[in-house]
């Protein structure tokens, strides 16, 4: 029983291989697969070593997804199995076998398929190139597998007008001595039918290989089964010699008219001397050397042509070269017109913002000429006021002042400062402070004519009373505060007692208060910029009151605290209770005043210079030192309300104004409880001391630090009663209605409450 033969036809895609591989399966439909069991149909694909991305980009497989990687595999190979759908259609058998090779050398893929499988015969079409072609390209995939394949398997590559075969070697021997031998099968024109030189040769034969050549060159006119035979085996060998190149190599079949030489035909014209041969063989040499004339035009017109397109290329590839660079110009040129025109555009708009500028500028030059002749006028209406009868003030004459002064003596002066000397005297029998202005200093008036337009419409009990003045010779009447400045008991000078704790933490309150009222002031926020212990001055309850507003500003332009402006002024104040960013910047701010505010704060708790004092209490907490630098003279401090008060004075000298807390909402609420707490102390403390029931208000049940009159009669402390009227309309005693709301300050019970504080003190000292 004889072995299962196998059938396998290579196909392949595209144009040109598409029809070869259609050609091999037709002719292996008719020729070899009728006798076969098994039809394949094989396709090489390449490797797939790379995955195309949506960019458009290919990415090596070491770098891809191995899920993606391996749907992207499946997704080509099913792609690839349907070039077997146009094939199978040509084949009448359903069972048709398909196999998808993968390799990027397809002959080493077929070789390798028919060595594994057993494939007996294998089928594949040749391209339609022609012999110019097969030239460039060099031994295709044809030539490869006829010279490689194994011994055992029928090779078929079918041609458009050629078959070549290698067949299986029936013996091993044989193979070894013979070698491979290639066989050429031909279909000629039948329409010759017998004519030419078969009816008067008959002895004449040639191998296929040789018909075939003469067919191609179309020198031979002869039938499908004719033969050219040679009697004398040496004549024979003698043509075969000259064809073996051509037998080992089948692509070659062009250029075998070039080996041909005509001594051959001499050779069979000698062997046979009849005269119908000869004269056939010598019409048939007189054909070749005309072909092959014919031939060698064809190469030199082939190669003039050849020569001619390579210089029509250069040619064009110049033009080409030339139309790219005109492009490339083309679009640098455009590229320039829209840039001059983007800054064309550009200048246009900025000439534009100029224009819009400028005219804003003019504008706001015209608005500021505008307010600065306001001003001016201003001022001369202040001045004007000033010097005359004024009703704020009780105006002074120099006589008057000098004779209170026991003419500018200097027994009598309490303090001196930049602008003048302070002198203590009695005017229309009160006790007074007067400030007169140096007279040496002319371009100070304005700040002195400045102090006296503030101080006479501000009143409050924290800061100094302004009673009269002197505008022609620069002299300020205050009231005269007994127990001097602040600057005294912190630095221990001029035999001053040194200050409780408790009245420490009121003093602290009540100028808060003080500040709060100056930048709180209407129409304008009032900037004093120089607070320091020297201008807080006591009264004889040692009540705090702020002075030597001197230097005080209106900020009618106030700058927020988040933002730095930088303005050209002269800087006023005190150093080390100047604001850092106000000496930065020159801009003024209402915590400017902060800063200098809580250096004084560090001052009261440590009684130190101001000078590094902010490092030193500083360090002291971060050391766990800092009861050490506490002032021992006031007492028993409460040690978690002395750090917290603390921390309020290391909060107001941050360097940034932004960095500085609010003076109204996050400093007066702590300053308030903690001067509370020291009330409170104070009230414990001086339990064998009756207060008489008239200080206390009716409300609170504390006792009264500015006692008002209601429409009741009754007397109240001034907070308690105003917040009682903006609820009720009632008296908190007699719960009757009351007649209206105006509150009257009771001077009075106020000093005899202010005088039985001072007896208290005295007495807890």
């Amino acid at each position: 029983m004889s072995s299962p033969r196998s059938v396998a036809v290579a196909v392949s895609g595209g144009s040109g291989a598409a029809k070869g591989s259609r050609r091999a399966l037709l002719w292996a439909m008719k020729n070899v697969v009728p006798q076969a069991d098994r039809l394949i149909l094989v396709h090489v694909i390449p490797r797939i070593t790379s995955i195309l991305s949506p960019a458009g980009e290919y990415i090596p497989i070491s770098e891809a997804d191995t899920h993606a990687f391996a749907a992207y595999v499946q997704d080509v190979k099913q792609k690839s199995e349907e070039i077997f759908v146009s094939f199978k259609k040509l084949c009448e058998s359903n069972t048709i076998e398909t196999f998808l090779l993968e390799d990027d050398n397809p002959a080493n893929a077929l070789l390798s398929f028919i060595s594994e499988s057993g494939v007996q015969i294998l089928v594949l079409g040749s391209d339609d190139s022609n012999f110019i072609t097969r030239k460039l390209k060099g031994p295709g995939i044809p030539n490869t597998i006829l010279r490689c394949a194994p011994d055992n398997c029928d090779v078929y590559v079918v041609d458009r007008d050629r078959i070549v075969s290698k067949l299986a070697d029936s013996s091993s021997s044989r193979s070894r001595e013979e070698g491979q031998r290639y066989i050429v099968s031909t279909q000629l024109n039948k329409s010759d039918n017998g004519a030419g030189i078969s009816g008067q040769v008959s002895g004449i034969s040639a191998s296929s290989a040789e018909l075939k050549l003469l067919k191609n060159f179309r020198f031979l006119s002869i039938s499908e089964r004719s033969y050219i035979g040679l009697q004398t085996s040496s004549r024979r060998n003698s043509f075969e010699n000259s064809t073996i190149s051509e037998e080992a190599n089948p692509d070659n079949y062009g250029d075998f008219v070039d080996t041909i030489s005509l001594h051959s035909f001499d050779s069979i014209a000698s062997a046979h001397r009849e005269p119908l041969v000869m004269e056939e063989v010598e019409q048939l040499q007189l054909e070749l050397q005309n072909t092959i004339a014919m031939y060698k035009q064809v190469c030199e017109e082939l190669a003039h042509a050849q020569s001619k397109a390579l210089l029509l290329s250069s040619e064009s590839l110049e033009e080409a070269k030339i139309v790219n660079a005109s492009l490339k110009r083309e679009e640098t040129l455009r590229k320039i017109a829209a840039e001059e025109k983007a800054k064309y555009l550009k200048v246009m708009k900025e000439l534009q913002e100029s224009k819009s500028m400028f005219a804003k500028e003019s504008y706001e030059r015209q608005m500021a000429e505008l307010n600065v002749l306001r001003e001016s006028i201003e001022k001369q209406r202040i001045v004007d006021t000033l010097l005359s009868n004024d009703r704020r003030y009780r105006k002074y004459t120099m006589d008057e002042i000098k004779i209170a002064t026991n003419n500018l003596s200097e027994d009598l002066v309490i303090g001196e400062g930049g602008y003048g000397k302070v002198y203590k005297c009695n005017l229309d029998h009160t006790p007074v402070a007067v400030k007169v202005l140096h007279q040496e200093t002319v371009n100070k008036k304005a700040e002195f004519l400045k102090e006296v337009e503030v101080l006479s419409q501000l009143h409050h009990p924290n800061m100094v009373l302004l009673l009269g003045a002197c505008p022609e010779n620069g002299c300020l009447v205050y009231e005269y505060l007994e127990n001097g400045s602040l600057e005294d008991y912190i630095l221990n000078r001029n035999g001053k007692p040194p200050l409780p704790w408790f009245s420490r933490f009121r003093i602290v309150f009540e100028m808060a208060c003080g500040l709060s009222f100056l930048h709180n002031s209407k129409p304008e926020p009032i900037v004093h910029r120089d607070i320091k212990p020297g201008n807080i001055l006591l009264d004889r309850n040692y009540v705090s009151k702020i002075s030597d507003v001197g230097l005080a500003k209106l900020i009618s332009d106030a700058v927020p605290d988040n933002i730095t402006e930088y303005r050209e002024s002269v800087l006023a104040g005190t150093l080390h209770y100047m604001d850092p960013e106000y000496q930065r910047t020159g801009t003024v701010r209402p915590k400017s005043d902060t800063y200098a505010f809580g250096v004084i704060i560090l001052q009261l708790i440590t009684a130190r210079h101001a000078r590094g004092l902010i490092t030193t209490i500083e360090n002291a907490i971060t050391n766990g030192s800092f009861r050490d630098i506490l002032d021992k003279s006031a007492g028993d401090w409460p040690l978690n309300e002395t750090i917290e008060l603390t921390e309020i004075g290391l909060k107001c000298t941050a360097l940034r104004c932004r960095d500085r807390p609010e003076l109204d909402t996050e400093i007066l609420p702590l300053l308030k409880r903690l001067s509370d707490m020291a009330n409170a102390s104070v009230k414990i403390g001086r339990k064998s001391v009756s207060t008489p029931s008239q200080y206390y208000c009716p409300i609170l049940q504390e006792i009264m630090d500015e006692p008002y009159i209601a429409a009741d009669g009754f007397t109240y402390e001034y907070r308690a009663i105003k917040a009682w009227l903006s609820k009720h309309n009632v008296s908190p005693v007699t719960k009757h209605k009351l007649q209206h709301s105006v509150l009257t300050p009771n001077h009075t019970l106020r000093s005899a409450i202010q005088e039985w504080k001072s007896e208290v003190a005295l007495l807890d000292q």
